[in-house]
């Protein structure tokens, strides 16, 4: 073989290779069509720039952008079996769970985690979209029962952001039980005087809704997320009416009371902190003494990798 078949013809050749290149570089806005560059997205807290559409936020990413400093401790959840039902439908329950946790990292849709905002110890529980829809199933209830207790041993305010499509249907009336074990959860942290508020995000449905996504002392909702029981086209379907505009969306919902107040993401942490402060009748601290959040998660502060929210999902009620 001479060098013009063993090196020009490959350089040539190389100029018409196909390129392999991420598809998830550039993030569409699902409300006006732009398209924001992922490192843009990230840094602006994944707020589009230009609509203010709020997308889906890593749990890793929540976290740190929430605690001081961006340090947080991630704490056990209790196990709980599998497949209590050896469910399955298309596929085996034990199937979607697997790919689940390969796509998330994780080993369920919550999870929970301490540390102190703006100085004040917090307990936080996230639910994960991304996760089955952040279906409320045995290990969230366990999740979500565990933080409660945390807060109550512990004796700080317990915070939750709630973002689930509703209760698991694989895990059938196992699954329905967590909403009276939750409800009771909260219950005890209000006898112990200890506040419990609410972040509702975008979608928060089904059996989430209907149990301790509404039982906060106070609910703050993201600007445009969706929230409520059934889907607005399974209520259209049922009724046969035409919905209002924005029905069910977090702004609709405050000018009718259902939720008290809705907070741009940027604002998210100094108005927790102060609501904190107020329900647990700390002053506040001197302003030199005020840490900041970490733009980015502080390494090591949390180890689960997680999908993309590019990928917007559908939320499916139960």
């Amino acid at each position: 073989m001479n060098w013009i078949s063993s090196v020009v013809r490959p350089k040539i050749s190389s100029f018409w290779t196909k390129r392999d290149t991420p598809n998830n570089l550039w993030i569409k806005c699902p409300e006006t069509g732009e398209m924001v560059f992922h490192r843009d997205l990230e840094q602006n807290g994944w707020v589009v720039p230009g609509s203010g559409f709020h997308m889906r936020m890593p749990v890793p990413d929540r976290l740190a952008s929430l605690f001081d400093a961006g340090l947080y401790e991630t704490l056990p959840l209790p196990t709980v079996p599998h497949d209590p039902l050896k469910f399955r439908d298309e596929r085996r329950y034990q199937d979607r769970l697997r790919d689940a946790r390969a796509k998330t990292g994780r080993e369920d849709a919550v999870t929970l985690a301490k540390g102190t905002i703006e100085t004040l110890p917090v307990v936080v529980a996230v639910q994960d979209f991304g996760f089955m829809g952040g279906s409320l199933g045995m290990a969230a209830g366990e999740a979500i029962v565990t933080g409660a207790q945390t807060a109550r041993a512990e004796g700080t305010p317990y915070v939750l952001f709630a973002a689930s499509g509703g209760a698991r249907m694989q895990e059938g009336i196992l699954s329905l039980m967590q909403m009276p074990r939750t409800t009771a959860a909260i219950i005890g942290l209000r006898e112990a005087g200890l506040p419990y508020v609410v972040v509702l995000t975008n979608p928060t449905t089904g059996g989430v809704t209907a149990s301790y996504a509404m039982l906060g002392d106070v609910h703050i909702a993201e600007p445009g997320a969706l929230i409520g029981f059934a889907g607005p086209r399974v209520i259209e379907q049922t009724i046969r009416e035409t919905l209002p505009e924005g029905f069910q969306r977090a702004e609709y919902l405050y000018d009718h009371g259902m939720v008290d107040m809705v907070v741009h993401r940027h604002e998210l942490r100094p108005t927790l902190a102060r609501l904190l402060r107020v329900l647990t009748h700390r002053p506040a601290p001197a302003v030199e003494e005020l840490p900041e959040a970490a733009s980015d998660p502080a390494p090591g502060a949390a180890d689960e990798v997680v999908a993309s929210p590019a990928a917007q999902e559908e939320p499916v009620s139960s």
